[in-house]
Formats: C-alpha cells, structure tokens, sequence
C-alpha cells in the first residue's frame, strides 16, 4: 500500500488544500481513517461532514469496495458513508475525491489526466449542479461547463461582495460562446461591446455600489418563466433561450438586524448546460436597483417607462404600474436622501404608497407586498427614518385576515413589529428597562404562540444572546438548545449549537482547530498545550476589536514567555481586507481564517461566536475558563493561571 497523502501541491506560493492521493487498492486498504478525513476539497465553501474528535475518528471505518464496477475506498461512521475515493481508469491511482453531507454525496474533486492534480470540480446532491473546470490546475475554477441560472446569480453577488473581478469574468459570457448564439450583426456587435465595458468597469462599479456590503448573502433567484427567441428574429439564425428580468434576493446584516433587497442582474443566456451573463447586472449600472428590466423582451411590452419593476407585464393595470413607477421615484429618492430627516419623509409618502399596492394587488403579490412593507417598516424605525412605524405595522396587523394569515403572515408582521418596539426603547437616550424587560418578556411570548414560523429561531436566538449578556448562561444555554432541537435546518442551528457548547463547557476540555490565513498550516489547541490560550475573535470593520489587540499586544509581551498564547479568528467576509491589515498591522500570534464570516464561518459557529469582539479564554490544560472575557478582567486571570 503506497501513502495515501503522498504529496500537496504547492502553487504560486500557496499550499491548494488537496492532497495527490496514490492508492493500490487492496482488499483491506492500509490508509487510516484520520489519514483519508485530512484530504479537502480544493474549492472554498464546501459543506461536507467532517470529524474533529479523535474518539470519533478511531471509530470511523475504511474499506475497499466497488462503485459501478470501479475500485474505491470508502470511509464510514456508523455506517453512513464521509468519503470516497474512486479510482476511475482502472491505473491503481485515485483520481476522484468524494466528499459527503448526511450520506449524501455534495462534491467531487477529479484528476482526469492523471497527473495528480484536479482539474475538474462537481457540486453534486443538494449543493447544486455546478460543474467547473481548471484546465491549468491551480485550484481556481477557469470557466463553468455546467452551471443553472439559480448558481450565476448566487455567484455573481459573492463576486460583488468580495469584489472579485475574476469570479465575475467567469460568469460572464466569452465572445466565442457569443459567436455560437447565432445572433444578428446588429446584436452581436452590441454585445460584444456590452462584455467589453463589463470586464472594463466591474471593478469601478462594484466600488461605488452600496446594495451589495461584505455582510450581504445571496437567498434566493427570481425570474419570470424562461423564454425562447425563435430562429429569423431580430436577424437571429438559430433559437436562444433567455432568463430576461432576472433578480437576486439579498439579506445583508446589519448589526442583529436582516435587511432584505432585490437586486436586479438583467438577463441571461442558456449555453449548453449553463448560463452566462450578458452584461453587467442592472444594479451595478447608472440604472440602479430600481430597474431590472432586461435585454430581449422588453420590447413586447405597450409602454417602456423608466423605472418599472420586475412584476412588470403588459397584463398590469395603468394604475398599478403608475403606482410602481412612484414607487421606484421614492426609492431612488431614498438612496439619495441627504439627512435624516428628508428620510423621514419619504419613508412616509413610500409607507402610504406601499398601502396603496397592497390594496390593489391579490395573491401571492400582494402578501409579498405586505412582507415587503412591513420588513421596510421595521428597517425605517431601526434607521430613526420612520416614527410612527409601530402604528403603521399595527395597523397592517389587523388587517390581515385568516387566508393570509395560514401563509405565515401574522407572526412576520408580530415579529417585525417587536423588532420595531425594542429598537424605539433602546434609541433612547434613556431607556426604560421596565419597557425593555417588557420586550424580552413578548418576545418569549412570540415563541410561545408561534413556535413553527420563519422567525421563531431568530427569535430564540436573540433570547438566548439577551440571557448570555444578562449572566444567565443557564438560561440562555436553554433557549440555545431549543434552537437546535426545534429548528435544526434553520441558518441559526449551527450557531445556537456552537453557543450550547461553550456556555456548558467552562471548567471542561474543549477542541479547537482552524487553518492559517496564510493558507501554511493549522492550528489548534492540542499544539498550544501547557499554554494560557486566549482565542480573539476580531473583524477589520470591529473597532473595538482593535483595541483588544493593543491589550493583548502588552499582556503577551509581559507573559508571553511564561506560557501566555492568543490566537487571532478573523471573521471578514473578504480574506483580503483582513490580509492587508495584519500588514499594516503586524501581531506575533497566529491568525486564521475560514470563509462564511461572523455569521457562517466554521471558527465563529463552532462556538457560537455571535458578537464582536469576543475573547475565550483556555487554561494549559486546554479546559475552557470563559468563553467571553472582557479585555480589562484579562491580566487578572492570567496571572492566576500562569501561578
């Protein structure tokens, strides 16, 4: 049996995470388990079960079998299957990665030319249907032999949120896929022009946007149906099948707020088994987030008017597009408010406008429209652009009756205006704890009369972040928990599970692990044995966190050669900007990073990070003594564990 981690391939400087595996595949493979749970997939963002704990790990099981008539090792734990690693042409060397999530196959990494290095990457099972090519091997995906329209969208907004022209070029469409559309010389030559000043202006455009913010995530793709532009149209020699007024639902965090967003991208092309972007999306254009008009089909409507909306059809009534047109006239004059209180005023005249929408509409559009007035709402009063936001969303509450209600509307209006009444309370310059009590208490009672609705995890969490502060560990670990046990598919389970664990662990061992920012390694808590660890977790945008590092800058001068070890997490959405500051900015302790940022990054969930900045402090026996110590309460610890 050869080794399974025979080499990692170094390129430009970075070490890829993927290791060239060589395997003679016998009947009892030799390789161990936690050999075969080392290797990772070369692309970031992967989902896929992973075993940290060594018990965990001696009890996984690996074994030689067959899949389709093809040799392979596989890893188990209790039986559900975490790897794979096929040998596909039959030479005695592994050429496909196998990775899993939930017995489910979610990835594969491929070396089809058999020289040990990937150069094909497939999202498989629930992760999606990308497939990506990396003709010259160096981890980055080159172009997409198959992506769904659903997958440009979400990429394109990590493109513009980590500001990554090159991730953007991919999904743009190639002057030789143009060619092969068969479009007419007319159209061709405006294309062709259109993807020259895209590739010319992403990076000036994505600069001055201000939709897309390094805590914006991608939720869902919006699109009427698909469409088809026959052959002999507009000069056109073959059919072309469009995605035109294509949108992107964004949520961007803002402090313990969501904020949801359309983002209008514009049209797109079916090529093969993928789509490309023609143009830069509609909301990175002088148009801005108000139009999503797109390329092809605009033309079948009665009347093109600037700013019309993505319901836009020529089946809407004069009165409402006329009343759409207004709306987007408030909106682009709410961007462009210049204080607080031309804000204000907008937010009114858009809160009756809106009004007016809902009355006229029925339908699913008009409970999207209802969600959409009452998360503005509450955004506004978060803003202090909007004082009488509570009246307003109580007023909307009464009006919903029983159907819309059955579709989830009562508790995402309850929720909203609870957000609303603790935000007014907490802008005051003094708040009223009696009122502030009062907001946690219906808040509990919110979970209580809706435990199954959208916002009832969120709702748990803040209950449980509310009690942590308060000094109830207890209780909060509790709220936690329900989470967990409750809602375990929500985006909040990871975190509320993380959170339980630390709370629960003080005075107990914990595990703790994560890779360099500098891509050379790991590092983890069994390495830092007999040293006072303190874990900080800091961001570039966390002022507060800055200072921190000048605390711990003095304390790990004076008691760092005693055994006092912090350890930097960053949590920056862009990998970058956290690289240019410790530049800037240099610390003599190790930093990592994991992609996700403060809200998904493996580093943050795993102990349930939800605040900045927050420091766990570790004795030499790697038992966790806090797990959130203030910096002035530090040096006083540390001298007691370092005695």
């Amino acid at each position: 049996m050869q080794n399974l981690l025979r080499n990692s391939a170094i390129v430009l400087g970075f070490t890829v995470p993927f290791w060239a595996v060589t395997v003679a595949l016998a009947e009892k493979p030799k390789v161990t388990a936690e050999q075969a749970l080392k290797l990772e997939p070369t692309q970031a963002g992967i989902d896929y079960d992973r075993v940290e704990k060594p018990a965990d790990v001696k009890n996984c099981e690996v074994e030689s079998s067959s899949i389709g008539g093809l040799k392979a090792i596989i890893v188990k734990s209790a039986g559900v299957t975490l790897r794979q690693f096929i040998d596909s042409n039959g030479d005695g060397n592994v050429d496909e990665w196998c990775y899993f999530k939930d017995g489910i196959e979610i990835y594969r990494d491929m070396d089809t030319n058999a020289n040990n290095k990937v150069d094909q990457c497939r999202w498989l099972g629930t992760a999606g249907t990308r497939w990506g090519m990396d003709a010259d091997e160096d981890g980055r995906i080159d172009n997409w032999k198959i992506i769904s329209a659903e997958e440009v969208t979400a990429e394109l907004i990590a493109a513009i949120r980590e500001k990554d022209a090159t991730r953007f070029r991919r999904l743009l469409i190639s002057r030789e896929e143009l060619e092969s559309l068969g479009l007419g010389a007319k159209q061709l030559a405006e294309f062709k022009a259109k993807i020259t000043a895209a590739e010319e202006q992403f990076d000036k455009k994505v600069g001055q946007q201000k939709t897309i913010l390094p805590r914006t995530d991608w939720l869902r793709f919006d699109a009427q149906l698909p469409g088809v532009i026959p052959a002999g149209a507009n000069d056109a020699s073959k059919d072309i099948t469009i995605y035109d007024n294509v949108s992107a639902l964004v949520e961007t965090t803002v402090g313990k707020e969501k904020r949801p967003a359309q983002f209008p991208i514009g049209s797109l092309v079916k090529i093969g088994n993928g789509w490309r972007l023609l143009d830069l999306p509609t909301g990175l254009t002088a148009e801005g987030v108000a139009n999503a008009r797109g390329q092809f089909f605009k033309a079948s409507l009665p009347k093109e008017t600037e700013g019309e909306t993505p319901s836009d059809a020529a089946n809407v009534s004069a009165e409402l597009r006329k009343l759409y047109d207004d709306l987007n006239i408030l909106d682009k004059k709410l961007a462009a408010a210049k204080n607080s209180d031309e804000a204000r005023k907008i937010n009114d005249a858009r809160g009756e406008l809106l009004e007016s929408i809902i009355q006229a509409t029925t339908g699913d559009d008009k409970v999207n429209w209802i969600k959409q007035y009452a998360e503005g709402i509450s955004a506004a009063v978060a803003s202090r652009t909007c004082p009488d936001g509570v009246e307003r969303l109580n007023k909307l509450l009464a009006s919903v009756d029983r159907s819309a209600a059955t579709r989830g509307l009562a508790p995402y209006i309850t929720f909203r205006k609870l957000q609303a009444e603790k935000d007014i309370e907490f802008q005051k310059d003094e708040p009223d704890s009696e009122k502030i009590a009062a907001s946690w208490k219906a808040l509990e009672a919110f979970v209580d009369e809706y435990p199954k609705s959208e916002d009832a995890a969120e709702a748990m969490l803040q209950l449980g972040i509310e009690q942590e502060f308060a000094g109830r560990p207890k209780a909060a670990a509790e709220w936690f928990g329900r989470i967990v046990k409750d809602h375990p598919g929500s985006p909040q389970a990871s975190k509320a599970a993380g959170a339980k664990l630390r709370l629960e662990s003080v005075g107990k061992p914990i595990t703790f692990r994560g890779k360099s920012i500098d891509e050379k390694g790991e590092v983890s808590l069994t390495q830092l044995s007999g040293k006072v660890v303190v874990i900080h977790y800091w961001t570039t945008w966390c002022e507060v966190c800055k200072k921190d590092m000048e605390t711990l800058k003095q304390l790990h001068s004076k008691y760092g050669k005693t055994g006092f070890q912090p350890i930097g997490v960053n949590l920056d959405n862009d990998k970058t900007e956290a690289i240019s500051f410790l530049k800037e900015n240099r610390l003599p302790w190790p930093q990592l990073f994991e992609p996700g940022g403060q809200e998904k990054s493996r580093l943050a969930n795993d102990l349930g990070v939800h605040t900045l900045p927050t420091m766990i402090l570790i004795d030499k026996h790697g038992k966790l003594i806090s797990g959130n110590i203030h910096a002035g309460g530090l040096e006083a610890e540390l001298k007691k564990l370092l005695k």
